[in-house]
């Protein structure tokens, strides 16, 4: 089957109370983007025609949405007259005749997890698992390998609830059966809303075929709670470096590392324990050390570590980063910055050494400036470049000197120290009071 074969319609209308967050739950993050994001990503390897249900903070979620996809369908819910999933399907308008039907807080889904609905033939598929514990689900009565019906936890007798099979929230259905069924559904149960799950029944007893199918509940797991986002992300992470690994990565004690879903690896690279990298991040041929955090940087051919942290926009090639150094906005080319540096808004070039305490003064409280330092360049312990500055190539900054100079020219020394003076005894006299 064929993008163009198959609709996808992704429920996210709700408000998601018991994540206890004024945020709308589908915009949580997992592994740096949105749950939403990642179920969409999935939806666009199998269809061509997408549709996102909305209701709460519906502003804000297409918002977030267009920053990462075109040509997604919104479709506004009436959550005041007509509540529930069942209601969230009351004006959607699929294209094609096989119509699967997802949740917005499910991020875990894979395309290939989904392929089981597109492969099966039946009027109806819905996803099942088995729990040991099926508190919070609504149950599904199998008889003869078909679905008799579903049973929401709220409305279930004490015997229905001793059932462990649940359902997962995923549905594949004939268009036919929508376009009878969704205008049918009734609001008459506990909670007068209108449930989607209401659909099976109708549909058994007009003798549709229904068929379960079983999944894998790591790629269907909910989130409903902060502990589930919690545990999904726990789930993305092992998927993502695991895949990364699977790929040549090398990763020491890969359950202390956290790689966000948009960073990207090339060649041979290996990631210490207790690493963080996040945003668009490039690395290439590099060694980034114990403790290190990097965020929408380029690494390319270096070492980045212990303990550093690249701050977004920084280019680092050819380039030794040490501990406790942090760049910022900077582009380090063939440089050395062994420890205890700050370098933001700067350009630095081959051969250039950076001292222990060197830090670039890139702030006046109301503009950043820009520091640029050329090849070769030996900045001294504890120096400090009060920017806009430039230091042309084959310059040496003196230990504890202060540049306040627009420029300091080609093959120069530039030092600023006060004579060292000694007062005798002056210890014992200060003490002495």
């Amino acid at each position: 089957m064929n993008k163009d074969e198959i609709s996808i319609i992704i429920l996210a209308a709700g408000k998601g109370s018991r994540m206890k967050s004024p945020k709308a739950k589908v915009l949580h993050n997992i592994s740096g983007k949105p749950m939403l994001y990642h179920i969409i990503k999935a939806s666009q390897e199998l269809s061509n025609d997408i549709t996102v249900v909305i209701a709460h903070q519906k502003e804000a979620v297409v918002e977030q949405m267009q920053n990462y996809f075109d040509n997604i369908n919104f479709c506004i819910q009436d959550s005041d007259n007509f509540p529930g999933t069942g209601g969230a399907m009351k004006n959607v308008s699929p294209k094609n005749e096989k119509v699967l039907v997802l949740n917005g807080d499910m991020p875990l889904i894979t395309a290939d997890a989904l392929q089981g609905f597109i492969d099966t033939k039946a009027d109806i598929i819905m996803s099942i698992f088995d729990l040991e514990n099926p508190d919070g689900y609504g149950r599904v009565i199998i008889e003869n390998s078909q679905v008799q019906k579903i049973v929401e936890q709220k409305d279930a007798s004490k015997a229905q609830l001793q059932v462990s099979t649940v359902n997962a929230g995923i549905y594949a259905f004939s268009k036919s059966v929508i376009e009878k069924y969704i205008p049918l559904l009734s609001n008459d149960n506990a909670q007068k809303e209108y449930y989607l799950t209401d659909v099976i029944s109708m549909a058994k007893e007009d003798g549709l075929n229904i068929s379960p199918l079983l999944v894998d509940e790591n790629s269907f797991k909910g989130v409903n709670s902060k502990k589930d986002l919690s545990d999904s992300e726990i789930i993305m992470q092992d998927k993502i470096k695991t895949a990364w690994m699977n790929a040549g990565v090398i990763m020491q004690l890969p359950s202390t590392i956290y790689i966000e879903e948009s960073v990207t690896f090339e060649g041979e690279c290996i990631v210490e324990n207790g690493c963080r990298i996040t945003g668009n991040t490039l690395i290439t041929n590099s060694n980034i050390k114990a403790g290190s955090v990097i965020e929408d940087s380029i690494v390319k051919n270096s070492d980045v570590g212990p303990l550093a942290h690249l701050r977004p926009a920084s280019y680092i090639e050819d380039t030794h980063i040490g501990n406790f150094v942090e760049v910022k906005k900077s582009s380090l080319k063939g440089v050395k910055a062994g420890h205890l540096s700050y370098i933001g808004d700067s350009q630095v070039d081959e051969g250039t050494n950076i001292g222990a305490g060197v830090i670039t003064c890139n702030y006046d409280g109301k503009n950043k400036y820009k520091t640029i330092i050329g090849k070769n360049v030996f900045l001294g312990s504890d120096s400090q470049l009060v920017a806009p500055v430039t230091i042309e190539d084959d310059v040496m900054i003196a230990a504890g000197t202060t540049v306040t100079s627009g420029k300091v020219e080609k093959g120069s020394l530039a030092i600023s120290r006060t004579k060292l003076r000694f007062i005798k005894d002056f210890y014992y006299k200060f003490f002495s009071n």
